[in-house]
């Protein structure tokens, strides 16, 4: 059982290393020869048969015409007629090498007559003719040949008088069979052969066009798609007879259609694409011609967009970077790129994007590796490294991408280093002309607890004059100016920390604290401008990612906004002899995922024109010299670098609340 399946398994693997012709040539040479030998079986033995039945009824009948003469002879025992009368069955030249022997025998089996030159073996006498016979036919065997015995009786009107044996040669008619045979073999042969030179031709004829077709689809293979497409005999085409192929923006409309709206467009008299008349294999050869010269134009056209675009690429003003996502190696990069983050030309590429920003870039690969986002991301005023460790920012887009077969993204980084200096130059001038508007009541919350102090002091004095001090209540002095000290040091500490300059960081922190710092600095001095606080800080809030210096600008800058639209409008009542009483009203809760901050006014409130330019760069309501319109602008700016939003409501008439949302920090165990 193996070894006939391991030999089916080396045919096959023969007939699989035949080619194409090979195989059909085979094929056919091989239907053709058993149809041939099917043919040849069914024809030899009908032939054979035939021819049998044909020379054993010559027999039969030469038998039956000698009974018929013979009956006479047989009847008077006249035995020299009999004899002459076989003889002359016999000797007729056409039955010499078919009859071997004819003898007549009486009706009591005794032979009276036999052309035999010799006595009558007994061996032919054994065909007995049954009594109700009409002949019986039997093949016997004499010495060393075969015989076929035909027995027919001889009658007299109903009774049997005796009995004639035709004997034929089978040699004679295995002579004929033989040279039918040959004939017909010689026939079969003529056949093959015939179908043999009809089949090489057209094996050839179909393996012509796809050895052609094989050799091209091999040069296209290799990358060479300028090998001439000629594949049934015809001319190449020429590229410049299609305006398509040497102008990209052309389109060529055979193939385009389909990206078309509307009427579908096609050229007059297409030099390509046209219908061929033939037969299959030219169709095939014409289609595959279509299909490569498609594959050319294309090809094209795309080595023109990627020169086009790598020239963009190259030549871009901004770093450009493509990073593997597989890997997270950087697999491209334009020089700005280099430029910018310090590295010589080709030493980026298959470093790390993490080095560049361990934290955010991480998180991007991670977003983009799990398919949580399917467009572009965009991370705006993050730290960046360059190769000597030096820190600057940039905004930062990231888009996914293919590059050379695997899953990548490409990174779009703006230095914005100097704009974020300046941005916090700004800031702090903001800060400090704050300060200086703070002078006045922060002199006066330092006079207080020095009073306290100077008090204290000069109540300890007593005692050096003689005046007698109980010891509590000097206990309780030195107690009081301890505590004025304190409250002195913190307020010139939360100035200290106010009028510093602020980093882009981030930490977890409870939103009431820049409130608290910012309320300790502004309290004071509103109060003296009869400008009271109405608060409703939630406790328990959940942190946000921020920071406090930045918050404490954030709700300075809207807290001294209040101010001014409440002291605008208690001037406008002042004149019309009405007394008003401003109210500043802080609030801070949980909204779902968010921890929002409304700082609400009675004041004036904001006209609906004027509220979607409120935080643009020196729009200011305020008369010239009043303000440069920076303050909300930077505050705006603030709150969305920490990913918060800020939103006005009111009408004008009733009042302004300023509501700012930051999202929850998730938890210590998700950072």
């Amino acid at each position: 059982m193996k070894s006939k399946k391991r030999f089916i398994e080396r045919v096959h693997a023969l007939f699989s290393r035949l080619s194409l012709r090979n195989k059909l040539l085979g094929s056919m040479l091989v239907a053709v020869l058993f149809i041939s030998i099917g043919i040849a079986f069914v024809a030899r033995w009908i032939l054979v048969s035939s021819l049998t039945n044909e020379l054993e009824m010559r027999g039969s009948a030469i038998a039956h015409s000698v009974a018929e003469r013979g009956a006479s002879y047989l009847l008077d025992n006249d035995v020299p007629p009999l004899l002459s009368l076989i003889f002359d069955e016999v000797r007729l030249h056409e039955r010499r090498d078919l009859i071997s022997y004819i003898f007549i025998e009486n009706q009591d089996g005794m032979v009276l007559a036999h052309t035999l030159t010799r006595r009558l073996p007994d061996s032919l006498r054994r065909n007995r003719l049954p009594a109700d016979a009409s002949e019986s036919i039997r093949l016997l065997r004499d010495d060393d040949r075969w015989i076929y015995d035909i027995a027919v009786p001889i009658n007299e009107g109903l009774y049997r008088i005796g009995a004639v044996h035709v004997g034929l040669s089978k040699d004679h008619i295995d002579n004929l069979v033989g040279k039918l045979r040959l004939t017909f073999f010689g026939f079969i042969s003529g056949v093959i052969l015939v179908a043999l030179g009809i089949s090489s031709g057209m094996t050839r004829h179909i393996a012509r066009p796809l050895t052609r077709l094989t050799g091209l689809a091999d040069e296209i293979s290799r990358g060479n798609f300028d090998v001439p497409l000629a594949v049934n005999g015809e001319s190449d085409w020429d590229t410049s007879a299609c305006p398509a192929y040497t102008n990209t923006d052309l389109p060529c409309w055979h193939l385009d259609q389909s990206t078309f709206s509307g009427e579908v467009r096609r050229c007059a008299h297409c030099a390509f694409y046209h219908e061929v008349k033939g037969d299959e294999l030219v169709q095939l050869g014409n289609s595959f011609r279509n299909m490569v010269w498609s594959i050319r134009l294309y090809r094209q056209r795309l080595r023109e967009s990627e020169e086009k675009y790598r020239s963009l690429f190259d030549s871009g003003p901004e770093p450009v970077l493509v990073v593997d996502l597989g890997s997270g190696n950087i697999k491209d990069a334009n020089p700005r790129a280099e430029e910018l983050y310090g590295y010589a030309p080709g030493e980026m590429l298959g470093r790390p994007f993490v080095s560049l920003g361990p934290q955010v870039n991480a998180e991007c690969l991670q977003r983009f590796q799990e398919e949580t986002v399917s467009g572009c991301l965009y991370y705006p005023k993050l730290v960046h490294y360059r190769r000597d460790g030096e820190p600057f920012f940039v905004n930062m887009h990231a888009c996914p991408i293919a590059y050379r077969g695997r899953a990548a993204i490409i990174v779009a980084a703006v230095d914005i280093t100097e704009m974020m200096e300046k941005d916090a130059q700004l800031i702090q001038a903001s800060k400090m002309k704050t300060l200086g508007e703070m002078s006045a009541g922060m002199a006066h919350e330092l006079n207080q607890p020095l009073n306290a102090i100077r008090m204290g002091s000069e109540f300890l004095s007593m005692a050096e004059e003689g005046v007698e001090v109980a010891p509590e209540q000097r206990r309780e002095v030195l107690r009081e100016i301890g505590v004025q000290v304190d409250r002195a040091a913190e307020i010139i500490n939360t100035l200290r920390a106010f009028g510093r300059k602020a980093d882009l960081v981030r930490e977890r922190l409870d939103l009431n604290k820049p409130v608290l710092a910012v309320l300790s600095m502004l309290r004071r001095q509103f109060e003296l401008e009869n400008v009271r606080f109405d608060l409703d800080l939630a406790e328990g809030l959940p942190p946000v990612y921020a920071h406090n210096n930045r918050l404490q600008q954030v709700f300075f800058n809207l807290l001294t906004n209040a101010r001014d639209a409440l002291d605008a409008m208690r001037s406008e009542a002042a004149k019309r002899g009405v007394t008003i009483s401003p109210c500043i009203r802080i609030r801070t809760g949980v909204s779902g995922r968010q921890v929002y901050a409304e700082v609400e006014d009675n004041g004036p409130g904001i006209p609906e024109m004027v509220r979607a330019k409120i935080f643009e760069p020196f729009f200011t309501t305020k008369e010239t010299g009043q303000g440069m319109g920076l303050g909300l602008a930077i505050t705006y700016g603030i709150v969305k670098d920490y990913g918060g939003d800020i939103h006005i409501e009111g009408e004008e008439g009733s009042g302004t609340v300023f509501r700012v949302m930051f999202p929850c920090a998730p938890g210590e165990d998700q950072e």
